[in-house]
């Protein structure tokens, strides 16, 4: 039986009931990040460039980790967090989900460049790494173990939902791009990057943080204290961190 069976779907329908809230917080965070890099832009020079990309990069990192928390808030049918506390409980687990998907794409490009096999491979077995760090607080090195620990024996599953996710961010795009065609071309390619980035984050976090649910709940590998559950038909926990489902 598939774990992730009508896990696109459930993305989808949260997506739908949350949007505002989670269109929300990748919009600020974009947003903060724009203007902060434009600052750094305006200074001129290497240093002035250096400092706009990494601004960048933290704040792709970081809205990785607040989305993952923002599904996890959300998964019992409500919002309970605004999107300051969204982002403050986020940020104690921004250098481990630095730290693993930097050393997670280093791996993942070489092994898609050598033989292209070992890198889709990575790209599976350590798919819910973020998740793992975020709602787990593993460490680096824990959350490469803990998340090819979860997709043992359900790689195909979760291979099949990446590329099914992937191919509705290549259609966005697409669209995003012809939409905006008439502009210039840097004009255009940033809007779309800009307005693809806000709408597509969250339903990538919520498949992504969704997929770690379903298959730390089907997993008979002990599940690591602090884990969320509940909302949406997925497991609950006992006391005793036995799994069990609701009626």
């Amino acid at each position: 039986m598939n774990p992730l069976s009508g896990v696109l779907g459930e993305a989808w329908q949260m997506y739908k009931a949350f949007a505002r809230h989670l269109l929300a917080i990748a919009f600020v965070i974009y947003l903060v990040a724009a203007v902060i890099s434009a600052l750094f832009s305006l200074a001129g020079g290497f240093v002035g460039a250096l400092l706009s990309s990494l601004v960048g990069i933290v704040a792709a990192y970081l809205l990785q980790a607040t989305l993952v928390k923002a599904v996890q808030d959300i998964r019992d049918g409500r919002v309970d967090m605004s999107i300051g506390d969204t982002v403050r409980a986020a940020t104690p687990y921004l250098a481990p989900v630095i730290g693993a998907s930097l050393l997670a794409g280093i791996a993942i490009s070489i092994g898609l460049v050598l033989i292209i096999v070992p890198g889709l491979i990575l790209i599976t077995i350590w798919a819910v790494i973020v998740p793992v760090i975020v709602l787990e607080g593993a460490g680096v090195f824990d959350a490469f173990r803990r998340s090819q620990q979860l997709v043992r024996g359900r790689g195909w599953h979760v291979f099949g939902t990446l590329v099914l996710t992937w191919i509705i961010l290549l259609v966005v795009n697409l669209v995003l791009t012809a939409v905006f065609v008439a502009l210039p071309h840097v004009l255009s390619s940033g809007l779309a990057s800009v307005i693809s980035g806000t709408l597509v984050a969250p339903f990538i976090a919520l498949v992504v943080t969704l997929v770690y649910y379903r298959l730390s709940g089907t997993s008979a590998d002990p599940v690591a204290p602090g884990a969320g559950y509940g909302g949406y038909g997925q497991p609950l926990p006992t006391q005793r961190g036995n799994v069990v489902r609701p009626a």
